[in-house]
């Protein structure tokens, strides 16, 4: 007798596509019209200037396109996620090479063999650096190297990939969530709602705050459990697999912390350290920071005496053991390509625009929250939801009496819980499936955690158009 089993993630997303493309024979087609704003360098949508414009219905052709424009729009020349998965493969070939030498599994030893007895106090010290990210620059796609690390200290120390992803993706996602100066939402969405950034840090702050310690604990009770009892984990069932997969090369006998593997570390995490420094301060993006990579992956190997057979070899397996990472993200893209061909993603911000119009404070903020969240799942990127959005959902707090830096608020606090679960984001699905863990796994896992965040944010902004 056979069993249901869940359709993998490139089913998932496939079909979300051609649901989307079904919205677009739906829902009216409508745009507003668009004005630059000087400050942000971009244009954004006017109030009160929506129109109706003729449809664009997606069909079958359109959807099997979806991917491949996701990756890179052949009608308009435009590049859409092809500079992400590029950097996945160069990572997963830097990653490669730098694991062939066994400086990894080296130093996976080192660290499990001090922290004895006392792995699980990496999970806080993690996720608050992680957090950090999130909070300072809005860290995303950056965060995608650090599973491959990752996981695999985690399983030595007995937890499961989940702990590891979870580390990571909840780390940074409760710090975006409370993001106090993040250039690339708390910036860009109070330039766009006409006021400064640093109105409602406050609030923000103790946002972020809290969630760092409701994350924490949530993901250090199951580390506990797992630890305890592994037949526990989500993943209980793939555990030979895991084992195998990412620490398949470690064998019983202790590998020696020689001064060629302890020189590879070091320049391991100069290439980390790189490239934070080139995102936060330098403004650094894929290009940059895929060239920080392949350059130590070729400084690695001659320092490892590769032969040029060997290197090239060995960076082409690792950029393979990635490809079905950078295909995700191609994909994943290809939802919002469809939406904004089809012509509908104004013609539901309208529909959000009339919901609001007209609420008292509370009422009107929490309901803002929620078309936020709603908005959220179909435009993952933050900064585009903020240039999307604050234009038109800004001015209508003014008739509410509601402060515009808590519509900010709001749209940061729903763009950062929905961006830990929403399958449209090349970071949720891509760390996920460099750890191994299944979708629809996690988001069972996740589902009371964000229970419990939306009851924290709720009252937040509630708290917030009393006072």
């Amino acid at each position: 007798m056979s069993t249901f089993k869940f359709p993998s993630a490139y089913t998932i997303l496939f079909i979300l596509i051609a649901l989307v493309a079904v919205l677009s024979w739906v829902v009216p087609a409508g745009q507003y019209q668009m004005a630059m704003n000087e400050a942000l360098g971009k244009e954004v949508p006017v109030a009160g200037t929506y129109a109706h414009v003729a449809a664009h219905p997606q069909g079958l052709i359109a959807v099997l396109m979806a991917p491949i424009s996701g990756l890179y729009d052949p009608e308009t020349g435009q590049a859409g996620a092809i500079d992400v998965a590029l950097f996945i493969l160069i990572i997963g070939g830097f990653l490669g090479i730098v694991t062939r030498t066994g400086a990894i599994d080296a130093g996976i030893e080192r660290v499990t063999t001090i922290l004895a007895g006392r792995e699980e106090w990496m999970i806080p010290i993690l996720m608050a650096l992680f957090a950090a990210g999130g909070t300072i620059y809005g860290m995303a796609e950056e965060s995608l190297p650090f599973y491959t690390l990752l996981v695999p200290i985690m399983m030595a120390a007995r937890f499961d990939p989940l702990v590891a992803a979870s580390t990571i993706l909840l780390g940074a996602g409760i710090g975006t969530l409370g993001s106090t100066i993040n250039p690339f939402a708390t910036v860009i969405a109070a330039n766009a709602a006409g006021i400064p950034f640093t109105d409602g840090i406050g609030l923000r702050l103790a946002m972020l705050i809290v969630g760092w310690v409701v994350c924490t604990a949530w993901v250090m009770r199951y580390a506990r459990k797992v630890r305890r009892d592994p037949s526990l984990s989500i993943v209980a069932d793939k555990m030979a697999e895991n084992q195998a997969h990412f620490l398949g090369n470690k064998s019983s006998q202790s590998l020696e912390f020689t001064p060629v593997r302890k020189l590879i570390l070091i320049i391991f995490a100069l290439a980390f350290a790189v490239m934070i420094y080139g995102v936060s301060v330098q403004g650094w993006w894929m290009a940059e920071i895929s060239t920080v990579f392949l350059a130590s992956a070729i400084v690695v190997g001659i320092i490892a005496r590769m032969s040029e057979e060997e290197l090239t070899s060995t960076f082409i397996n690792g950029a393979r053991d990635l490809l079905g990472v950078a295909l995700i993200i191609g994909i994943a893209r290809g939802i919002v390509v469809i939406m904004d061909k089809g012509m509908i993603t104004h013609t539901i911000l309208h529909s959000a625009e009339g919901i609001v119009s007209g609420l008292p404070s509370i009422a009107f903020i929490n309901v803002m929250y929620w078309l936020e969240v709603v908005l959220s799942f179909l435009v993952p990127s933050s900064s585009g939801l903020a240039v999307l959005t604050m234009p038109i959902m800004a001015p209508l707090a003014d008739f509410a009496n509601v402060n515009r830096e808590l519509v900010v608020t709001a749209y940061q606090s729903a763009s950062g819980i929905v961006n830990l679960v929403t399958p449209t984001s090349a970071v949720v699905m891509g760390g996920l499936a460099i750890a191994r863990v299944p979708y629809i796994r996690y988001l069972r896992w996740i589902m009371p955690l964000l229970v419990i965040l939306t009851v924290l944010v709720t009252v937040a902004l509630s708290l917030g158009a009393l006072l």
